[in-house]
């Protein structure tokens, strides 16, 4: 118990003594041992309701504090109440979820309507609500956007027979689960539960802490590196710039993100193996995207994967049935534009992440239709040709890649910090 206590005590305040960036990290490291080595054990030492009680409670208390600790005012009032928003959440599952017709959409939409309203509270007029810490982005619900897609799913896993409802602590262990809690990969429930079978799904130890380490550096090295050139670093210093330096921040935020956003899923990835819990790639080489449609192939897999089997396939298949098999060319570009449109809000509050949005919408129509041209101008065979063409390719990589580094320009800055940049530009 000295030992927990001490671990508390240094995610709290960090080390009682004067200390360094690194000692701060070499102590945070050695709670994540220990959360590690505890977590594996109840894994493969414990079975049935105890594994699923105590993996649940140790869950729970890690994301407590890792995540809210010493991080945000009343912390503890708003971790009870994230809590109780998975248990309502849980409730209606249980209720729904295996019933006929419309009712299992109660328990999809209820994270759904969970999420709207800690992100968009402040602009519903709930910020007057006492005693709780609204910003201007919500509550300070870490992974809140993880877990509404999580669980959501989950609903219709169940509703769909892929997974067995699930228990009250198994609920808890899979929402809370600390690797993948703050920004994901989001993992199906069916693919989680591969980590608690019989015979469990499992990974080379020495395989999974290198892909810790190549993350560590990808996320602290080379991310921090980049980061010193990003728009904030190179750009808002209070002193004109020419023109030459937007191009290199926006090559030098895409660089970070990618960086830091992949370093932190190869963490978790590496962390939830050493732990026996098998979580997807969301990351393949994105910067090799022939085309904005291949890019979401490539990066954020899980999110891309998550829009097209909820929203993208039920919602073209319902527009080409109200429009007519005529129209299904239009419909499936709708349907994108609505699929990224949704995709940038789910980003963040703000006008420039729906923006975001409405730019890869464009680039994956314009993908869409100038296919269509292709194919019909070249026919089926010179289309192959011009696929296979490695000049035309390389064009298409160097493309695609500006494009999608150039509309992180909305991702990263608001429309006033948008301003603020142009107008130091010379």
């Amino acid at each position: 118990m000295a030992f927990l206590h001490h671990l508390i005590s240094l995610l709290r305040h960090g080390n009682p003594t004067p200390a360094t960036p690194s000692a701060h990290l070499m102590h945070l490291a050695i709670a994540m041992i220990f959360y590690i080595v505890a977590c594996r054990f109840f894994m493969r030492r414990f079975r049935g309701v105890w594994r699923e009680i105590l993996f649940a409670g140790f869950n729970v208390a890690g994301v407590y504090g890792f995540l809210f600790l010493g991080k945000y005012i009343h912390a503890e009032r708003i971790f009870l109440i994230y809590v109780a928003i998975v248990s309502f959440q849980y409730a209606m599952l249980r209720m729904f979820s295996e019933k006929k017709g419309w009712l299992p959409w109660l328990a999809f939409f209820t994270p759904i309507v969970a999420l709207i309203v800690v992100r968009y509270g402040p602009a519903m007029g709930m910020a007057r609500i006492p005693g709780l810490a609204w910003t201007a982005g919500g509550l300070g619900f870490v992974g809140i956007s993880y877990l509404a897609f999580r669980t959501s799913r989950l609903a219709l896993e169940v509703r769909n027979g892929s997974a067995k409802r699930p228990g009250f602590w198994e609920y808890l262990n899979f929402c809370f689960f600390l690797p993948t809690m703050p920004v994901g990969p989001i993992n199906t429930y069916a693919n989680y539960r591969r980590g608690f079978e019989e015979i469990p799904w499992n990974v080379h130890v020495g395989r999974a802490a290198l892909r810790i380490l190549v993350g560590m550096v990808k996320y602290q090295f080379f991310g921090g590196l980049c980061s010193q050139l990003d728009y904030a670093s190179l750009l808002l210093d209070d002193h004109p710039h020419p023109w030459t330096d937007l191009p290199i921040a926006m090559l030098f935020y895409y660089l970070f993100l990618y960086c830091n956003f992949s370093g932190f899923c190869d963490m978790a990835i590496g962390t939830a193996g050493l732990i026996g819990i098998p979580v997807p790639e969301n990351f393949d080489n994105p910067f090799a995207a022939r085309n904005v449609k291949d890019f979401w192939n490539r990066w954020h897999i899980t999110l891309s994967q998550w829009m097209r089997d909820v929203v993208f396939a039920p919602l073209s298949k319902y527009l080409v049935r109200m429009a007519g098999p005529a129209m299904t060319d239009h419909a499936i570009a709708l349907s994108i534009l609505t699929v990224f449109l949704l995709i940038g809000i789910w980003h963040g509050v703000g006008w420039n992440f729906a923006a975001y949005g409405a730019a890869h919408a464009l680039g994956v129509v314009t993908n869409h239709y100038y296919t269509l041209f292709l194919k019909k101008r070249l026919g089926r065979e010179r289309f192959k040709a011009y696929n296979e063409n490695r000049w035309i390719h390389a064009a298409a990589v160097v493309l695609t890649f500006c494009y999608c580094g150039a509309s992180l320009f909305f991702f990263a800055n608001t429309f006033p910090g948008m301003k603020e940049i142009i107008s130091i530009l010379r």
